[in-house]
């Protein structure tokens, strides 16, 4: 079994509140899991209004696939454009 994670950290320069911020982050996390079948979930920044750390799992048997899925999420929310990408992490690994 393949297991492709990653983090995405977001910067939203139009956000003010946590409900303007609630709102940009679960659309991306949204479109990311309907689009991929991934699991989702903003997990940190929780507080903090113009940054969020979205972080989603992968599973599967074929590593390049999954790397190739990984790359194509942090793709997808590069191509939303609904805030600004500061940082990704990626990590594929082998149970």
């Amino acid at each position: 079994m393949v297991v492709g994670l990653g983090i995405i950290t977001l910067r939203l320069h139009d956000c003010h509140s946590l409900k303007g911020k609630r709102k940009v982050v679960k659309s991306i996390i949204s479109q990311i899991r309907n689009a991929f079948n991934a699991s989702v979930a903003e997990v940190g920044s929780n507080d903090m209004h113009q940054k969020a750390e979205i972080g989603f799992a992968l599973v599967g048997n074929n590593r390049p696939v999954i790397n190739s899925k990984v790359d194509k999420v942090f793709n997808l929310a590069e191509k939303l454009g609904l805030a600004e990408i500061v940082d990704i992490e990626m990590e594929i690994f082998n149970l």
